[in-house]
């Protein structure tokens, strides 16, 4: 069986470390452990968390290399997927995690200092809230999100906090180009347009992946994204 560092080195053309292996496997002993006690995730197996948490994760650095990535932040972020594995990556990214799910923010928070890792917020508030908070809206290089929702929901949690110039990236499957289809009008609205779909090969996955990336490229007006809930319930 091939090891995490071998399949990340094929994936991306990266090598990590001892550090960030060590990250990784404690990232992982600690899911397992946390997951007995409050069920953060459906995957457990290690093999499985390596190839379907971490490596589906890091597949976002595909889209996101060769342009500014300084400060992120990861909507829905459950037990940290994709965001902490993308700071493990990348030590010098300023990250914030948004999750509203008390339990699994608690995760974060011990994941974070268990793993010594600096500049990483932890929010657990709707993200509809934080889109409309000042400190955080439009100020993102790129906001990330995996398996939260429709893209023509999606879009309205994520594009508010990009800055204008900035990209949203949403991690989808299969349908990933009927869903990007279907949310055109949306991404209009809130001032993007996507940029590329990219599909991704994750080894020891067979399931089809792909990235969505959206440009921002005019400021999203001030009612988005609308009230907690609305989105989801009357999508754009």
């Amino acid at each position: 069986m091939a090891s995490l560092g071998d399949d990340v080195f094929k994936l991306l053309g990266v090598q990590l470390d001892a550090s960030q292996l060590a990250a990784f496997d404690r990232y992982s002993q600690e899911l397992a452990d946390w997951n007995q006690r409050f069920n953060l995730t459906t995957i457990t197996e290690p093999a499985q968390i390596r190839v379907k948490h971490f490596l589906d994760s890091l597949s976002c650095w595909i889209a996101m290399r060769g342009s500014p990535n300084h400060r992120v932040i990861d909507v829905g972020s459950g037990a940290g997927f994709p965001g902490l594995p993308l700071k493990i990556l990348q030590p010098a990214m300023q990250l914030t995690l948004v999750e509203s799910t008390r339990k699994k923010a608690s995760f974060l928070e011990h994941m974070v200092q268990v793993l010594d890792l600096r500049n990483v917020e932890i929010i657990a508030k709707r993200t509809e809230e934080v889109g409309q908070l000042r400190e955080h809206r439009e100020s993102y290089d790129w906001t990330l999100a995996r398996a939260v929702a429709p893209l023509a929901v999606l879009a309205e949690y994520l594009l508010p906090l990009v800055r204008v110039g900035g990209f949203a990236l949403a991690q989808k499957g299969r349908g990933a180009s009927k869903e990007t289809e279907a949310a055109h009008n949306t991404l209009e609205i809130l001032g993007g347009e996507l940029k590329e779909l990219i599909p991704v090969t994750i080894p020891g996955l067979a399931e089809e992946r792909w990235l969505v990336v959206i440009k921002k490229v005019v400021p999203t007006p001030a009612p988005y994204p609308r009230r907690p809930g609305m989105p989801s319930k009357r999508p754009l």
